[in-house]
């Protein structure tokens, strides 16, 4: 599928604007800076500055893997494995919750999102103050999708980290060495004032064969949702998510609806599909090697999820890591979701594999490397995987209405009917609307996808359920501030980690 929104983003990276994702939040970028004062003077480089600020959704350099594996591993869905205890370290000590200042993969989280927000900043101030030749109505979606982008990438570090610094504006270089932390309900109030004003200016759907990716008003309300359910806004949660869904099992506003088949969610020749809300986007076009590295636009998550030196049908070798955990995979048995889930290598005739680290004979089959993916355009394959991110997808928020409604006591006959109807998709009677019930559903439906971690730390149950990993309560709920970025700064570690 050509996408001119996301060919744009391969080129842009070649501007001064886009500095490496490995450079430190905090240091000053020299061309930036000039760049800055010398760009936005007509819409076609107003364009590219949008898409200056959607670029850090997709980075694979460091540690994260589309936000993925790291907190994968942080969770009972999957260890970290790998080629041992040493490799992908990061993913190691959240693993074991080992994690330290230093040790951990908070720095990759930081500047990801930290990078989206200064560059959402940018592309506000700019357009706000006038690019000649740009429409009004223009002007004003392209406002819309930063602020839906800057909240976004503020909702994830306020989930990772609590205390974060808050800008609403272009930081000046000599004020970068000043700033300071607010408290999570000022970033929480941002975040909400952010998709409240984006909401009525983003469009209703995009045509995706070559706007796949950018935001829409049912994305920008799906987040305002999850915002205010992980605030325990019960009500208010309900409200946004009731838009988003529509009718349990129909078709909503939005063009959303459940797929009939659940594997074909997650195929990368069905991007974009009805049960899509926020797709984060990866493309084999930039036929990216090894001397790129970082900057990739394919999904190295997918190489990084493969089982090592594998040999055998259908799937190619990747780097073993995120293999299952027994629980998740005794939780499943007997679940139709069960052969979309795991990937269960000792069951295929013929194929044979190296353990990893924490090796269970199970692996991500969702993300898991299929030789039919493999690209044959040039490049690196393993860095070219042209797999998407669905962020947030239908059953998702299906399920989060439903808990939203039991918590704040709303309709119990549409909680029952939306839990459900996720059920119904794969083939399961239904069962009561119960928090219970939602949780398992949860759990099972949405396995390995990266809301695991968060699902049980939002819900309390962290403490009990990662304990034999090592969680600590009242500590490893949020990562530490990097330990880079209290050099010389006034910023300070938050106290569990102190």
């Amino acid at each position: 599928m050509k996408n001119k929104f996301i060919y744009t983003a391969i080129f842009t990276l070649a501007l001064p604007l886009l500095s490496s994702c490995d450079d430190d939040f905090l240091d000053v970028d020299p061309e930036g800076i000039i760049l800055e004062s010398e760009y936005y003077k007509n819409p076609e480089e107003a364009y590219t500055g949008l898409v200056a600020a959607y670029d850090p959704l997709g980075w694979q350099a460091g540690d994260t893997y589309h936000n993925v594996g790291a907190i994968n591993a942080a969770s009972d869905d999957t260890h970290a494995g790998g080629g041992g205890p040493s490799d992908m370290n990061t993913w190691q000590a959240w693993n074991r919750f080992t994690l330290n200042p230093a040790i951990g993969p908070q720095e990759e989280y930081w500047d990801r999102n930290f990078r989206g927000i200064s560059r959402t900043n940018i592309i506000l101030s700019k357009v706000e103050a006038g690019v000649p030749g740009l429409a009004q109505s223009i002007a004003d979606r392209y406002v819309a999708e930063a602020k839906f982008l800057r909240a976004y990438y503020y909702f994830e570090l306020v989930r990772l980290f609590r205390n974060v610094p808050l800008f609403t504006a272009p930081l000046a270089t000599e004020e970068i060495f000043n700033v300071t932390q607010v408290t999570a309900d000022v970033v929480y109030a941002q975040i909400e004032k952010d998709l409240a004003e984006a909401i009525p200016n983003l469009p209703l759907t995009v045509p995706v064969a070559t706007e796949g990716g950018r935001a829409t008003q049912g994305a920008a309300k799906a987040l305002l949702g999850k915002v205010f359910l992980f605030q325990k806004k019960w009500n208010q949660a309900a409200d946004q998510f009731k838009d988003v869904n529509g009718t349990p099992g129909a078709t909503s506003m939005y063009g959303y609806r459940l797929l009939d088949n659940y594997g074909a969610i997650f195929d990368p020749t069905n991007k974009f599909n009805s049960e899509s809300i926020f797709e984060i986007v990866h493309t084999n076009q930039a036929k990216m090697g090894w001397e790129g590295w970082p900057n990739f636009e394919g999904n190295v998550g997918v190489q990084m999820m493969g089982p090592r030196g594998y040999s055998g049908p259908t799937y190619v070798a990747g780097w073993g890591f995120n293999p299952l955990t027994v629980e998740l995979v005794a939780a499943l048995e007997g679940d139709p979701r069960y052969e979309h889930t795991v990937l269960d290598i000792k069951s295929i005739k013929d194929a044979t594999y190296e353990p990893s680290y924490d090796d269970t004979g199970f692996f991500v089959k969702k993300y898991a490397p299929r030789a039919a993916w493999v690209t044959t355009i040039g490049g690196e394959p393993a860095l070219n995987f042209a797999v998407d991110y669905i962020e947030i997808r239908l059953a998702d928020t299906y399920l989060m209405e439903a808990e939203a409604l039991v918590q704040g006591g709303g309709d119990m006959s549409r909680a029952a009917d939306l839990l459900n109807a996720v059920r119904g998709r794969v083939g399961l009677a239904a069962v009561a609307a119960t928090l219970d019930n939602i949780y398992k559903e949860r759990r099972l439906e949405l396995a390995t996808e990266g809301h695991r971690f968060d699902d049980l730390v939002r819900t309390g149950r962290a403490a009990s359920v990662l304990a034999p990993m090592g969680f600590v309560a009242g500590k490893h709920e949020v990562l530490p501030i990097p330990q880079e970025e209290l050099s010389n700064t006034k910023l300070v570690q938050n106290p569990e980690y102190q």
